[in-house]
């Protein structure tokens, strides 16, 4: 009892429980509740990273480890309620544009992650990555998200084959009765009506049913006995480990996939934690976000970490607000969730076998999600809704989260000097779309 009370007096001090109001019990369901909702990127984004040539073993490795390194700093360090793991969207970025477009290396597309990590410390000390935000109109950053949700919609569509390449209209209807297709849309269907009833672990519990059945149906490899289950060896992060080439990321551009990382990651991370922390009831009675400064740098340390252990970049995960509504108001709740990714290490053998057409309806379902803000979007004033339409459509059309950012703030600039309204442009924004076009114009 006495060592017992002794813990909970150490958690209270590190965590400030009883200043947040909140208990070392309610912490830990809430931890619980988060990672049950975040398992999802542990299948997810390994598929996605071995598309741009990364072993999946490795990326199995890396994703949960960084997951769990940079979760465990947000928690102890900053005291938030919130996971971190590779951020959707800077995936699809890393894997199918700077790899699958720009036929550059993993490697160097893991330096480029690398020195976004180092921008984004700098930027943080110097309090820049705050004014950024705010040079940036609201309107464009709804359309950013929306855009993005769309692009990783496109990607789970293909994945599932539901849609292909067809040289007459360059996309088709896929082959619906393939049975992995039909699988794939099983999962869709019975995930969105999961998610429909509120159900947690929605998304996990998806991919799980949707692998389960095609090992019934013979469509994936099935362990025939614990034995075979037991010998599946724990994923290594050897082939990835320090294989970032940060010579190569330089010498390609910094105004190409390096400060793209950086914006992407940018807008993503702090929309994030603005949300998370409202919600939390982390913001004071000036307007100001506690430790703000605490967790941007944890951001950008998981950053760098990231692209040393061989994946893409980290940011904080929505999927959060899962915990925070359950009670999490402390970094307690991460430590839960780190600690419960690390457990799942000695599991992390199974993920191999699951199919990549099992994880494709959670990037359409995420897409779907992110979709939800384009009621936010304004399109009454067409100087705001061009800008904001073509950063949305320029995303899913040209694979490319940077041409839509590109096309988004060019538009808006021009736009808005255009039709007298010069004063909206921040000087940020002049610098930014005047970078945007000379990257286009090195492109053309």
């Amino acid at each position: 009892m006495a060592e017992a009370s002794q813990s909970q007096g150490l958690l209270d001090r590190v965590f400030k429980l009883r200043q947040k109001n909140t208990t070392v019990h309610t912490e830990i369901i809430a931890g619980m509740t988060t990672f049950i909702a975040l398992a999802y990127i542990m299948f997810v984004n390994p598929n996605i990273l071995a598309d741009a040539g990364i072993p999946k073993e490795a990326a199995i490795a890396s994703t949960i480890w960084v997951a769990a390194l940079a979760t465990m700093m947000m928690g102890v360090f900053a005291n938030y309620p919130v996971a971190l793991a590779p951020g959707m969207g800077l995936n699809a970025f890393f894997a199918y544009y700077v790899v699958g477009t720009l036929h550059l290396s993993w490697q160097v597309a893991l330096g480029a992650v690398f020195f976004s990590g180092v921008l984004f410390f700098l930027m943080t000390l110097g309090g820049i990555r705050q004014a950024i935000i705010n040079s940036v109109p609201a309107n464009l950053k709804k359309a950013i998200g929306v855009g993005i949700g769309l692009f990783i919609a496109f990607i789970g569509l293909k994945g599932t084959g539901l849609i292909i390449a067809d040289k007459a209209t360059y996309i088709t209807l896929g082959h619906v009765g393939a049975p992995t297709t039909l699988l794939a849309l099983f999962g869709l269907l019975f995930t969105a009506a999961l998610m429909a009833r509120d159900v947690r672990g929605a998304l996990l519990i998806g991919i799980v049913a949707t692998t389960l059945l095609s090992m019934v149906f013979g469509l994936s490899p099935v362990p025939h006995s614990i034995k075979d289950i037991m010998s599946l060896q724990l994923p290594s992060m050897g082939q990835t480990f320090g294989q970032l080439d940060i010579m190569g990321a330089w010498q390609y551009g910094i105004f190409s996939i390096i400060f793209t990382f950086t914006v992407v990651e940018l807008f993503d991370n702090m929309g994030t934690l603005i949300g998370l922390t409202t919600k939390a009831k982390l913001i004071n009675e000036n307007g100001e976000i506690e430790n703000l400064d605490r967790a941007l740098t944890t951001d950008a340390v998981g950053t760098m970490v990231s692209a040393v252990f061989g994946t893409s970049t980290v940011t904080s995960y929505i999927e959060s607000a899962a915990g925070i509504a359950e009670g999490g108001k402390t970094g307690l709740t991460a430590v839960t969730v780190a600690v419960l990714f690390l457990i799942s290490l000695f599991f992390a053998p199974l993920i191999g076998l699951v199919p990549a057409f099992a994880t494709a309806p959670a990037l359409v379902l995420v897409g779907a999600l992110m979709m939800s803000d384009v009621v936010n979007v304004k399109f009454d004033d067409f100087s705001d809704g061009l800008p904001a339409f073509l950063t949305i459509i320029m995303m899913p059309l040209t694979s490319s989260i940077a041409n839509g950012f590109a096309f988004g703030f060019i538009s808006f600039v021009f736009m808005k000097a255009f039709v007298g309204k010069a004063r909206e442009i921040s000087l940020i924004m002049w610098f930014v779309s005047i970078a945007f076009l000379v990257n286009l114009a090195m492109r053309a």
